[in-house]
């Protein structure tokens, strides 16, 4: 298949995974090795960095207007060292407290669990994880509650969640929106919490990525600036979709949906390692 064709599969399952919860990482394994593409560029640092800031811009065109109202509520509390009973400094602390453990954790652990869990058998058997979480946030969440009612407890559990994301096939906002949901947050406000959390996180995660650049391993395929590009549109384009959707799919139907096609994945990776010509 045409590098470019790849390329653009990539940023397309890069920015829907990003946000539908069905893990971004574990796609990104599994679709090479399910179509079999083997090119070292399409598994590199500099394509894998280009995806997620693509993910990124999504974020920000999305919840600019959230932005351009939390940073200076952030910045006001700290000068005045008070939450004015103001909604706007308090979410922004909350986000703040909800960053911390993925901040502390990721550059520990990431390399480290992303490198175990490489081969499509755990991945596979990582969706099945996130799905029984997901089942069970359904089931047993209250789903009464708006963001307003998060405690700053609650917000550090979710922070604390998040930090399972790190292991390919949980998924970030698959585990987010599941804590939320377990704290009794509407489907809703979980999932526009955790993509307001997801901002700092992504741009964290893909800045600590992008500083390996600058010691480039001679042996790394080169960069292609027009694959980049390609992958950079498709992911930025898909994600703000995938966040209108999620975001629009949630107010009405549950996320039983989403638990049934990560079961399938997983049946259908274990179903072609066990095939003749699985391995």
């Amino acid at each position: 298949m045409d590098l470019s064709i790849q390329a653009l599969i990539m940023g397309l399952v890069q920015g829907l995974t990003e946000f539908i919860p069905v893990s971004s990482s574990g796609h990104l394994i599994l679709v090479p090795w399910l179509f079999g593409w083997k090119d070292p560029f399409i598994d590199s640092l500099p394509f894998s960095v280009m995806l997620h800031m693509g993910t990124l811009l999504a974020l920000l065109v999305y919840f600019w207007r959230d932005w351009v109202t939390l940073v200076p509520a952030g910045l006001a509390s700290i000068r005045d060292r008070s939450l004015a009973g103001d909604p706007n400094r308090r979410l922004g602390w909350l986000l703040i407290v909800a960053t911390i453990p993925a901040v502390l954790a990721g550059p520990l652990v990431s390399g480290t669990i992303e490198n175990m869990v490489r081969d499509p058998a755990p991945v596979a058997a990582m969706l099945l994880v996130g799905a029984a979480i997901l089942w069970l946030a359904e089931r047993w969440g209250s789903k009464a509650k708006e963001v307003d009612s998060l405690t700053f407890a609650g917000s550090l559990g979710i922070g604390l969640a998040q930090v399972l994301a790190l292991v390919p096939g949980i998924s970030r906002s698959g585990v987010s929106i599941s804590a939320g949901l377990f704290l009794g947050l509407t489907r809703e406000s979980a999932a526009r919490f955790s993509f307001l959390m997801a901002t700092p996180v992504v741009a964290g995660a893909g800045l600590w990525e992008a500083r390996k650049l600058l010691s480039h391993d001679p042996a790394a395929p080169n960069p292609q600036a027009h694959l980049i590009l390609i992958g950079f549109v498709a992911a930025a384009v898909s994600g703000l979709l995938a966040i209108r959707f999620m975001l629009a799919f949630l107010r009405r139907r549950p996320v039983t949906l989403f638990v049934v096609y990560r079961v399938a994945l997983a049946v259908l990776v274990f179903v072609v390692l066990l095939s003749p010509h699985g391995a």
